[in-house]
């Protein structure tokens, strides 16, 4: 085993900046759109529907049926399996979006660094996928296998990351408290380190973003996430279990020393494009493919599919090419070719999303950035269609928002916005991509700007929510398909 002293060392002189681990949407305000119903251009709700059920809605048949999906439940939902008092145990919207923020501004320092900013088959598998809040955090969540014999681990799944890590035993360093028992190499006789001098310890630089270091012969990597939080251990090999299909040296992070803002997961799966992503990894068998559906109410249930799927949502996706005049190799990179609020498109400059550096879709991130010129736009346009109810004060990142205290038992209407990506796909977002309740009477436009114009767009999860997103990585594409979950 490493030097304990190791990493405290290793962490210290990191002057690594990730994305951390941001918290999604507070789901006690999360939308349920049985009663939703789109005329013209406009979606026409009662106030009610704007806030969840007290009954646990069960998950839709066809996700049910899916091969290797099972049914999982959210922490702070009517569906919930836990104690009461962790249910209501839920961060704040405040909190939410502060650390939404943080990862924001860790993908920025990252793509745009400055000089005062630290430094194949078509088999398909479906895993189930909730809401991170479940755990105590905020992103999605997948069940897998690792070792031999398999331990199951929930780990949350981000398409902004690449190592794969789980905190391992014996903590030489330090361990957060997770719901799943920690992984103890020991009982696994698939179990083994990775030499220093290997040239696979040397890819943990594109990984991580960050040299590697050395302890007692064997291979550390190190994270540093945007708000502080960290995962050092050993880069190691075991065997990979997802649904019935078996990884044999699988590379990952075995954390010896983690701690921060994970909830009680038990660490992260990499979804990023570099060699050692677990999509990378699992090429040869899923061909570099998989989509997910991100569930949008508390007791709704999603999937993450690796491999293609035949019939569904994923077969009649649109597709927009990935954009590939853009060098870094970990994000999705795509383009936004325009915005329409009410069936009308908003004026935005040809270069304002050039500007910018383009935009990713991230996993992670939960409320869309857009460049401060195409926020703009996009808010004017949406005052203008909601300009017949009272005007709300901003909370947080939100600075459109509205008063519906004296429509409580009257139907209002939203105003539908699409986005147009590179080849021409469009793309209506569902009102939960849309609308954030932020109190029993306010709502906001579900979207932010970015505070320099030279900062990436992002589009984040809430606008992702009920579509199937698939990412054809072989093919170089990304696609759309409505109804996913």
């Amino acid at each position: 085993m490493a030097n304990p002293h190791f990493f405290s060392t290793f962490i210290k002189s990191s002057s690594l900046l990730l994305v951390l681990v941001s918290c999604f949407l507070d789901q006690s305000h999360a939308l349920d759109l049985k009663n939703t119903k789109i005329q013209d251009s406009f979606h026409t709700i009662q106030i009610s529907s704007l806030f969840p059920a007290s009954v646990c809605t069960p998950s839709k048949d066809a996700i049910k049926k899916r091969p290797s999906t099972l049914e999982v439940f959210h922490r702070h939902g009517p569906c919930s399996k836990l104690r009461q008092d962790e249910v209501s145990a839920r961060p704040s919207l405040k909190d939410i979006l502060f650390h939404d923020q943080s990862r924001v501004e860790s993908i920025h320092a990252r793509l745009n660094p400055t000089p005062t900013a630290d430094k194949v088959g078509d088999k398909k598998v479906n895993l189930p996928t909730k809401s991170a809040i479940s755990l105590g955090n905020g992103n999605y969540l997948v069940s897998v296998g690792l070792g031999t014999p398999k331990k199951t681990l929930s780990l949350v799944f981000d398409t902004g990351s690449d190592l794969t890590w789980t905190q391992c035993q014996p903590c030489a360093g330090s361990c957060y408290k997770q719901q799943d028992p920690i992984f103890d190499p020991k009982t696994s006789t698939s179990y083994s380190n990775i030499s220093c001098t290997s040239t696979t310890c040397s890819q943990l630089s594109s990984a991580t973003g960050h040299n590697p270091g050395c302890s007692v012969g064997t291979c550390v990597y190190g994270l540093q996430y945007g708000d502080n939080s960290i995962s050092v251990g050993l880069f190691s090999n075991d065997t990979l279990t997802i649904a019935n299909d078996v990884f044999p040296n699988f590379k990952f992070g075995c954390g010896q020393r983690s701690q921060g803002l994970f909830g009680q997961t038990a660490g992260i799966i990499g979804l990023g494009r570099d060699p050692l992503s677990l999509i990378s990894q699992t090429a040869t068998k899923y061909g570099n493919y998989f989509s997910y559906c991100l569930p949008s109410k508390l007791s709704s249930t999603g999937h993450l599919t690796l491999g293609k799927v035949g019939g569904g949502p994923a077969t009649s996706a649109q597709f927009t090419p990935f954009d590939s005049s853009q060098s870094d190799s970990s994000f999705y990179y795509i383009t936004i070719a325009s915005i329409a609020v009410g069936g009308k498109q908003v004026p935005i400059g040809q270069g304002v999303f050039k500007k910018a550096g383009g935009t990713i879709i991230d996993s992670g991130t939960v409320i869309t950035r857009l460049p401060a010129a195409a926020y703009g736009a996009l808010s004017g346009a949406f005052k203008e269609g909601m300009k017949k109810y009272p005007a709300a004060a901003a909370r947080s990142i939100f600075d459109t928002c509205f008063d519906f205290s004296n429509y409580m038992n009257a139907n209002i209407s939203i105003p539908t916005v699409s986005f147009e990506f590179g080849g021409g796909v469009k793309i209506n977002l569902s009102l939960a991509g849309i609308l954030i309740p932020v109190s029993s009477t306010e709502a906001c436009l579900a979207f932010a700007g970015n505070g320099d114009d030279t900062d990436i767009g992002i589009f984040g999860n809430t606008q992702q929510l009920t579509f199937e997103v698939v990412y054809d990585v072989a093919g170089g594409k990304l696609g759309f398909g409505a109804a996913g979950c």
